[in-house]
C-alpha cells in the first residue's frame, strides 16, 4: 500500500485534524479533494479545493449531485488505473 500524503486542518472547534488525501479530482476547473481522517480510515470526505491569496481552503459541497459526479470520476479514474 503506498503511503498517502497527509494534510493538518482545522476542525470547527479549531482542533487539528490529520487527514490523507486519497485523491484530488478537477471537474469543470473546479478542484476536489477526497479525504480520510488517520484515526477512522473507513470514512471519507469528498471537499472542494479552493486557491486564496493566502493558501488553499476546504469548503463543504452542498449539491449531492456535485458529490456523486466527484465519487463517479474517482471510480473511473481507480478502475483505469488500478492499485499495484
Amino acid at each position: 500500500m503506498r503511503e498517502r500524503d497527509l494534510i493538518t486542518v482545522l476542525d470547527e472547534y479549531k482542533q487539528e485534524k490529520q487527514l490523507s488525501v486519497e485523491a484530488l479530482i478537477v471537474i469543470n476547473s473546479e478542484t476536489f479533494a477526497l479525504l480520510t481522517p488517520k484515526e477512522d480510515i473507513s470514512v471519507t470526505f469528498v471537499m472542494q479545493v479552493k486557491d486564496e491569496l493566502d493558501g488553499q481552503y476546504l469548503f463543504g459541497i452542498d449539491d449531492p449531485a456535485m458529490t456523486n459526479m466527484v465519487l463517479d470520476a474517482y471510480e473511473i479514474a481507480v478502475d483505469a488505473n488500478p492499485a499495484d
